[in-house]
């Protein structure tokens, strides 16, 4: 239960009248036969298995003796999850590369469906990865399996009519925002907003000095983070205006370290690369094996590119300038076809409805207006700490015990499914 201000309302009345409620359903979801719940689940990516852990580890909590399988890494067999395939095996990005691995694929998504209807799980969650669950769902559903979509496609953000299609996968989304539901209202589809993981996860106050000391940065320096994607695509697009913005920013604070994380060490060689082409000074530059969040906490300033990563700097309260590109066809294809329906698209900006951190897109994404942005946040304090407080705001709206909520709705939907296969 949460309050009008989106906190947990913790020890009021209505939190004990919900989770007397969840307990009671807990205990009317008896599979016809003896056996245990049974709850497979499908998480494609390393964040999805995160998810897939948080969530199994609170419905084992309500059902304490449920089987647990499906698609999964190593947070999700360490919660108690058989996996019979590895997440691994379905972190395609890109075109080409799905292109590539759609026969494997095919094959891997047939061999799921039959192990799993054979399986009779009591619901099916899919996790994220929507390109294979969204299929998966709806073939199951079609089956007579009960099937749960977690975390929402961006329907606020382009196609809202995907809703629809979504609705006929799965019986209940789990969204991580608050705008979300209420699209999926217009549509007839039940969908409950649990949080987001990850403002649960960050703590209210970040600690920049203890991020300095860890990444050996001087207390007293002036500081920017560089975030030009975790993929090579993003960051062939982004990363030398960035750091040409970078190099301009340089020039007018003095001794201004530049600390840039690489998400995998194909980023980093590309990243060295463009680094190496810059006027950064070598002495001020500081090229990091993953480390993002620590570099968001030691930094002044962030510059990033539209992302998730714009969610994590808004939770650790940091201003940022968000840039993006695409290729420039499908940049005209997209504004040609109105398919964008978003006149934002950082999601703190998105949350707050309003221009909180400027983003710079397609055509501004480039060094001067960069530089410029960036810089209004070093030469106005002030403006960085209102920027906080709205943070705060954002983070504990969002900060609802997510893995909790998610868990809390799936045991209603299993109570209301029972009570619905109950003899008259």
């Amino acid at each position: 239960m949460t309050s009008t201000g989106g906190q947990r309302a913790t020890g009021s009345s209505a939190e004990i009248i919900q989770l007397a409620a969840v307990a009671t359903a807990v205990g009317q979801v008896a599979p016809a036969s003896d056996r245990p719940v049974r709850i497979a689940l499908v998480a494609g990516e390393a964040s999805g298995d995160l998810l897939g852990a948080g969530l199994v580890r609170e419905l084992k909590a309500r059902f304490p003796h449920a089987e647990f399988a499906g698609i999964g890494g190593d947070a999700m067999r360490s919660a108690g999850c058989q996996t019979w395939f590895d997440a691994s095996e379905l972190a395609v990005m890109g075109l080409t590369e799905i292109l590539r691995h759609l026969p494997r694929l095919l094959k891997l998504r047939g061999q799921f469906r039959t192990r799993a209807l054979e399986w009779q799980p009591d619901v099916f969650i899919g996790i994220d990865a929507p390109d294979f669950n969204l299929g998966v769902e709806r073939w199951l559903k079609q089956r007579g399996v009960t099937t749960v979509h977690y975390v929402s496609p961006s329907v606020w953000a382009w196609r809202e009519k995907r809703a629809e299609k979504i609705g006929a996968s799965a019986d209940l989304v789990l969204c991580l925002f608050p705008m979300e539901p209420p699209i999926y209202a217009r549509h007839g589809i039940d969908a409950r907003f649990v949080g987001h993981p990850m403002a649960d996860d960050i703590p209210l106050h970040s600690d920049r000095e203890q991020a300095r000391v860890a990444l050996g940065l001087p207390s007293n320096a002036k500081v920017l983070a560089v975030l030009p994607g975790s993929r090579l695509g993003e960051i062939g697009k982004l990363g030398e205006a960035f750091f040409e913005a970078a190099w301009q920013v340089s020039e007018r604070i003095p001794g201004l370290h530049v600390v840039v994380p690489a998400a995998n060490p194909a980023c980093r060689r590309l990243i060295g690369e463009q680094l190496s082409r810059s006027a950064l000074p070598v002495a001020y530059s500081h090229l990091l094996d993953g480390d993002a969040r620590n570099a968001m906490i030691a930094a002044d300033v962030v510059v990033l590119a539209s992302g998730t990563a714009t969610l994590e700097t808004m939770l650790v309260k940091r201003p940022m300038v968000v840039g993006y590109r695409v290729a420039e066809l499908t940049y005209r294809i997209v504004k040609a076809l109105g398919l964008i329906k978003v006149d934002r698209f950082a999601l703190p900006n998105i949350l707050a409805g309003k221009d909180l951190a400027p983003e710079l897109i397609q055509h501004d994404c480039i060094p001067d207006k960069l530089a410029a942005a960036i810089l209004q946040w070093f030469d106005h304090p002030q403006r960085v700490a209102d920027l906080q407080g709205t943070y705060q705001q954002l983070h504990l709206q969002l900060r609802q015990d997510a893995s909790a909520r998610a868990a809390d709705a799936v045991a209603e939907l299993l109570a209301r499914r029972n009570r619905g296969a109950e003899p008259a």
